[in-house]
């Protein structure tokens, strides 16, 4: 599992670079690999920060619907808790984090993107939350996160409405922090997680703890609880013929 993600230190900045399938689709493997390689980073007293980027054009297109669609009702809570524990343990790394994306980022891939602290977008690429166009809410952990790392006025426009933007879009409604031309995201993410790092560690983990604790309280007291109401949608018969006609297209691409 760990080959979805590859992990390079370097002077004390790690890269985490998503090369799973289907473009980073988020399935069972990538979330194995991902969960693996932030406990290395948690294990190396030595990394000081960490680049979260990815191989080939797109950062991420959201989950993996081609692997999904096989599972029944216990494999996909099974699976939803797995995700949600691996983007938390993300989330709550007391090192800073800078996405680098890309390429574009939809759906669940804009959800990796937004666990960062720092998001550089490349021009150009797309960034949003589909999930309500599809028919399912966003996960309980996903809207918490969201309200804390978004400009407030727009929630209702990013989450209720599923739009993707770009450029100086994506600044404005906070999720992107800066734009980078493309093919330069990474090195403007590497030049500003340098000066992330260039900070007391401690005093920057601890801090960072405390600006996200009301979020990581608020989805470690609901999330189990609340993930019956994704189900409930995913399951539902127009969900599931919304998802079929998804994967038939992208089957004929």
């Amino acid at each position: 599992m760990i080959d979805a993600v590859r992990l390079d230190v370097d002077g004390g900045l790690a890269t985490l670079r998503l090369d799973g399938s289907h473009g980073n689709a988020i399935n069972d493997v990538l979330v194995g690999g991902l969960s693996g390689r932030i406990r290395e980073i948690g294990r190396d007293p030595g990394v000081r920060g960490v680049m979260l980027a990815s191989a080939g054009r797109l950062f991420s297109p959201g989950l993996d619907l081609r692997e999904l669609t096989t599972y029944d009702r216990p494999a996909m809570d099974a699976f939803l808790g797995r995700f949600s524990r691996c983007m938390l343990a993300l989330y709550t790394l007391p090192l800073p984090v800078v996405a680098a994306i890309n390429g574009h980022a939809i759906a669940g891939g804009c959800v990796l993107g937004m666990l960062a602290d720092w998001r550089v977008l490349a021009r150009g690429a797309l960034i949003g939350l589909n999930e309500v166009k599809v028919g399912v809410p966003l996960p309980w952990w996903v809207a918490q996160v969201l309200r804390e790392a978004v400009a407030g006025h727009r929630l209702e426009e990013i989450c209720l409405l599923g739009r993707n933007y770009a450029d100086d879009e994506a600044l404005a409604c906070g999720l992107a922090h800066e734009l980078a031309e493309p093919g330069k995201a990474e090195d403007l993410a590497r030049e500003r997680l340098a000066e992330f790092a260039g900070r007391d560690t401690r005093a920057l983990g601890v801090t960072k703890i405390y600006l996200r604790h009301a979020a990581v309280a608020r989805i470690e007291a609901e999330d189990e609880r609340r993930r019956g109401d994704f189900l409930e949608s995913w399951f539902s018969p127009p969900t599931q013929e919304r998802i079929r006609a998804i994967v038939e297209g992208l089957g004929r691409r």
